[in-house]
C-alpha cells in the first residue's frame, strides 16, 4: 500500500513539475505582455497540473468505466471553472488598469491628477501615489514660475537701482574732470557723495550675492550653540548710529535665556536686517522693539516697530525679493537697497529650519523669526 502512494506521490508532484517550468518559461516569454495574460497562464498551470495529477492517479488506481469517467469529468468541469474566473478576473484588472493609465494621460496642464474610483488595492495604492507625486510635480512648477518671475522683476527692478546712482556718478565725476566744479565745498560734497554711493552698490552686490547663495543652495552654516541676548545686543549696537541719525529709540528686551544652535553670523545679519527695516519705516521719535522669549516651545525673535502697518494685500508679499511695498523704484534717501534684506532674513532663517512671519500689531508691525531651541 505504501510504495502505491510514494508512486502516485512521484508521478503528481513529477506532472506538477513539467507543468509548472512550463508555466514558468511561458511567463518569461510573454513578461512584456498585459497582466492579464500573465493571470490566464498562472490560471492555467494551476488547472493542468490539478487535471493531470488527478488523471494519473485516476488511471493508476483501480477505477473504471462509470466511476472513472465520472472523476473525470468532475476535473475537466473544475478545470473549465477554474478558466473561466480567472479569465474574468484578469479581464477585471486589465480594465482596471486601464482606467488607470487613462486617468494620467488625462492630466491637464496644471497637473491636478484625480485618481479613477472602483480599483484594485493595489493599483489603488498606485493611484494615490501618483497624486501625491503630480501634487508635489505640480507645487514645484508653481515655485519654479515664481521663482521665475522673481528673477525678472529683480533683474529690472535692480537694472533701475543701479542706472540711478550710476548716472549721478558719472556726472559728478565728469564734473570733475571737466572742471566745471572748482569750490572746495562742492568738490568735497562730489566726493563725499560718490563714496557713499559707492558703499551702497557694493551694500547692493553683497546682497545680489549673498541672495544667490540662498537661492542655490550653497549657504554653509557654522551651528554652534549661541545665546539670543547676544545676539540681541550685537544687532542692536550695530544700528545705534542709523537709528540716532533717525531720531529712532531703540529698546531691547531678553526675557531669559535662550539658547539654540546657529550660525551666529548669518543669524545676526537676518536679525539686522529686520532692524534695519524697522528703523527705515519707523518716523522719527518712534521706537524698534527687539526681543527675544520662549514662546510655545520654540526660540522666539520679535522686531516691532512704529511704520504705521502694512496693507493686507501686500503681507504675504512682504518676504519677496525686491519688494518695497511702494511704486517708486527710486532709492531713498537713507541708502535703502534693492528690497533684498527681508529676503535674505527669510532664507537664512529657513536654512536653519526655522520659521519667519510678520503681522500687524500696535503702533505697526512686528516680524517673528522662530527657531528650535537647543537642548
Amino acid at each position: 500500500m505504501i510504495p502505491e502512494i510514494l508512486l502516485i506521490v512521484a508521478v503528481t508532484a513529477g506532472l506538477g513539475l513539467l507543468v509548472a517550468l512550463a508555466g514558468l518559461g511561458a511567463m518569461r516569454l510573454l513578461r512584456e505582455r498585459s497582466i492579464g495574460v500573465m493571470l490566464a497562464v498562472v490560471a492555467v498551470v494551476t488547472v493542468l497540473a490539478t487535471v493531470g495529477g488527478v488523471v494519473a492517479v485516476t488511471l493508476k488506481m483501480i477505477i473504471d468505466g462509470t466511476s472513472r469517467d465520472i472523476v473525470l469529468s468532475v476535473v475537466a468541469v473544475g478545470g473549465l471553472v477554474g478558466l473561466g474566473v480567472a479569465t474574468v478576473l484578469a479581464r477585471r484588472v486589465v480594465a482596471a488598469s486601464r482606467k488607470l493609465v487613462a486617468a494620467v494621460r488625462a492630466v491637464p496642464p496644471s497637473g491636478e491628477f484625480t485618481p479613477p474610483r472602483g480599483l484594485p488595492a493595489e493599483l489603488d495604492t498606485i493611484a494615490r501615489t501618483l497624486e501625491e507625486a503630480y501634487e508635489r510635480l505640480r507645487l514645484g512648477h508653481e515655485r519654479e514660475r515664481a521663482l521665475e518671475s522673481a528673477r525678472r522683476e529683480l533683474v529690472a527692478w535692480v537694472s533701475h537701482d543701479l542706472r540711478t546712482p550710476l548716472a549721478g556718478m558719472r556726472a559728478m565725476a565728469e564734473a570733475l574732470e571737466d572742471g566745471v566744479v572748482a569750490d572746495p565745498e562742492t568738490v568735497r560734497r562730489y566726493h563725499t557723495q560718490i563714496r557713499l554711493e559707492v558703499e551702497r552698490l557694493s551694500g547692493m552686490v553683497g546682497d545680489l550675492f549673498e541672495l544667490s547663495r540662498i537661492h542655490a543652495g550653497a549657504l554653509r552654516l557654522s551651528r554652534r550653540r549661541i545665546g539670543l541676548s547676544d545676539l540681541v545686543a550685537d544687532a542692536l549696537a550695530g544700528v545705534e548710529p542709523l537709528a540716532r541719525a533717525k531720531g529712532v529709540r531703540l529698546a531691547g528686551q531678553v526675557d531669559q535665556v535662550v539658547p539654540v544652535q546657529a550660525d551666529a553670523g548669518e543669524l545676526s545679519r537676518a536679525l539686522r536686517n529686520l532692524v534695519v527695516n524697522a528703523i527705515r519705516h519707523t518716523p522719527g521719535d518712534g521706537t524698534v522693539r527687539v526681543r527675544a522669549l520662549v514662546e510655545d516651545g520654540l526660540a522666539c525673535l520679535q522686531v516691532a516697530d512704529c511704520c504705521g502697518g502694512i496693507p493686507a494685500d501686500d503681507l504675504p508679499r512682504v518676504f519677496d525679493v525686491a519688494f518695497r511695498g511702494e511704486a517708486a523704484r527710486t532709492p531713498s534717501a537713507d541708502g535703502a537697497g534693492a528690497g533684498l534684506g527681508l529676503a535674505i532674513a527669510r532664507g537664512i532663517v529657513e536654512a536653519h529650519q526655522g520659521a519667519i512671519d510678520v503681522v500687524n500689531a500696535g503702533p505697526g508691525c512686528r516680524f517673528e523669526i522662530r527657531l528650535p531651541l537647543s537642548t
